[in-house]
Order: C-alpha cells, then sequence, then structure tokens
C-alpha cells in the first residue's frame, strides 16, 4: 500500500467525521417506542380489554441527543397503577393523555421537544370472572366450482366463553368469525380463523377450526311406491303401475343415506273426482331436505278403482 494511497484515506476519514459531526449537529425529529405497563392487578381480575402495551411518541432534537435516545439512554417504562385508573363499578379504567405525557417528559432532556405522542388504547376493562358460553357463527362468503355444491360445514368448538362486565354479557348471543371468502370450492377445506374482536370482552379461545366439506351434485332417482289419500269407505284404488320413478339433484355423498320411504307419492280420489279422465293425477308431497329438484317423471297413471 502506497503513501499516497494511505494519505487519500486519512483525509476521506477526516472529512467523513467532519460531515457526520455537522450532520448531527442538525435538528431532526425521530420516532421511539415506549413500553407502557399497568400494575398492581388485582389476582382475581380478569383483564378484557388491555391498555396498550406501546406509546409511539416524536421527539425533535440534534441528532447528538437523538442518537443518545437510540442508544444510550434508554427510555423506561411507562407505568400506571391499576388502583389508581380503575373503575370496579363500570368495569373500565382510562388513563389520561396528561399523565402519559408527563411521564415521557420527565425522560426528555431539557433540549428535546415532544412532536407527538400515540398511545392506541389509554382504556382497559376488566371484570372478576363473570363469563358465559356463546355460539360461533361464520362470517363470509363461500361459492363452490359449477356442479358443486356446499354440503356441510363444521366449527370447532362451536362454542367459546367470553368474559366482560355483565351489561356486555348479557347483550352477546353470539361471536362471529372474521370473513372467510372461498370461491370455486371444489376439495375439503381446513382453516384456522380469529374470532372477531369485541373491546371490553375477552373470547377465549380466540380461534377456531372452520371445516368446509363441499360435494359433487348428481341426478339420481328412486322408485317409490303410490299411496292413496281421501278414499271413500269400501273402495280400493289400485294404479298401473303401482310405483314410480321420483328424479332429484344431490350430493354424490348423500345419495347413499336417500330411501325410498323418504318420499312420498299420493293419488288424491277428490282429484280424480274432479278430473273424471282416464288417468289418475299424481303429487309429490314429501322429499327429503338434503334433495333439489324432486319431481316425478310421470304425473299421471292408469288405475282402477275397486268396490
Amino acid at each position: 500500500m502506497n503513501k499516497e494511497f494511505l494519505i487519500f484515506l486519512f483525509f476521506l476519514a477526516l472529512s467523513s467525521s467532519f460531515w457526520l459531526l455537522m450532520s448531527l449537529n442538525e435538528t431532526y425529529e425521530k420516532e421511539y417506542c415506549i413500553p407502557v405497563t399497568l400494575t398492581g392487578v388485582p389476582n382475581n381480575t380478569v383483564m378484557t380489554g388491555e391498555l396498550s402495551d406501546t406509546a409511539h411518541i416524536v421527539v425533535r432534537d440534534k441528532g447528538f441527543t437523538l442518537l443518545t435516545y437510540s442508544y444510550g439512554k434508554k427510555f423506561r417504562p411507562l407505568s400506571f397503577r391499576f388502583a389508581t385508573y380503575a373503575n370496579t363499578q363500570k368495569g373500565k379504567g382510562y388513563v389520561p393523555t396528561a399523565d402519559i405525557q408527563r411521564q415521557v417528559l420527565a425522560q426528555l432532556y431539557g433540549s428535546s421537544k415532544l412532536v407527538s405522542m400515540k398511545v392506541e388504547h389509554q382504556d382497559f376493562f376488566f371484570n372478576f370472572g363473570q363469563s358465559k358460553r356463546v355460539a360461533v357463527k361464520m362470517t363470509g362468503k363461500i361459492s363452490t366450482s359449477q356442479t358443486y355444491y356446499l354440503a356441510n360445514t363444521s366449527i370447532s368448538p362451536n362454542t367459546v366463553t367470553i368474559y366482560a362486565h355483565k351489561s356486555l354479557l348479557d347483550s352477546i348471543s353470539a361471536i362471529y368469525t372474521l370473513p372467510v371468502n372461498l370461491a370455486n370450492l371444489r376439495d375439503t377445506i381446513h382453516q384456522q380463523v380469529e374470532l372477531q374482536q369485541i373491546r371490553g370482552v375477552k373470547v377465549v379461545p380466540s380461534t377456531v377450526k372452520i371445516s368446509l366439506y363441499p360435494d359433487i351434485l348428481t341426478e339420481e332417482s328412486v322408485e317409490v311406491p303410490i299411496t292413496a289419500v281421501n278414499m271413500p269407505e269400501g273402495k280400493t284404488l289400485r294404479t298401473f303401475p303401482a310405483k314410480v320413478n321420483v328424479r332429484f339433484t344431490v350430493g354424490a355423498r348423500v345419495f347413499r343415506s336417500i330411501k325410498p320411504e323418504m318420499f312420498r307419492v299420493v293419488a288424491d280420489y277428490k282429484d280424480i273426482e274432479k278430473q273424471a279422465d282416464e288417468k289418475c293425477p299424481l303429487q309429490l308431497v314429501k322429499w327429503p331436505r338434503n334433495v333439489s329438484r324432486a319431481r316425478l317423471e310421470i304425473s299421471q297413471v292408469d288405475y282402477l278403482i275397486e268396490q
């Protein structure tokens, strides 16, 4: 390494140091985060809405001083006594801005100016163990692929425990999930979902498992016997055929549980009298809830009335 290069490095370091000193002598603004703690919380107290754990402050001063806050004089946590700010009748407390500001200013040098201060939640909520169980309900929009439908949805657990002040507890009948939005669903999905937070309410657990079971739609049919109704005493109705096919749309998995006795096809004697036709009109009057578009393959049959 030659002499000229060493001289160059020396002056480069010197000029850089001079530039740094000049820069640090300028006035800047810098944001700092200070921990916030609530102390002296009684053991029998359940916190249902926490005081924010961080205060965000912006300080204006010379660069040297701001550097000291970052690497030398660390900010102490802002500490507030529970008993000082808690209203046990209402189950809530509030730490005034002036009290927070006072503790911040006490830690600043005289030359420093507090430009701004932000604490997201200056209030806190609590109770002494009052709780109840409520149902969990899913929110969002689920759509399946064409020829599919949503056969089943399960939530685990389907109830949660909530802690809150009595007035809040009485007003809540269910806790809702954050929106679950899924499109073109074809396969089973298991997803952990957070529950919506209500300020002043503690929810346990705070997440649930949502399971969605899509199924492919299929066109199926079953043969169902025709039942005569409103027949006069001493008369018997015979239809030809005695059974008819009922067609319907159903999920492939569900079809295995579908039985003919879940359907009811009737021939009403009163309809026969009204029509005075050679054919007997049929009606599908009962079908399972988990099938759609249930319909008769034929709506009329031949018949014979025996005395």
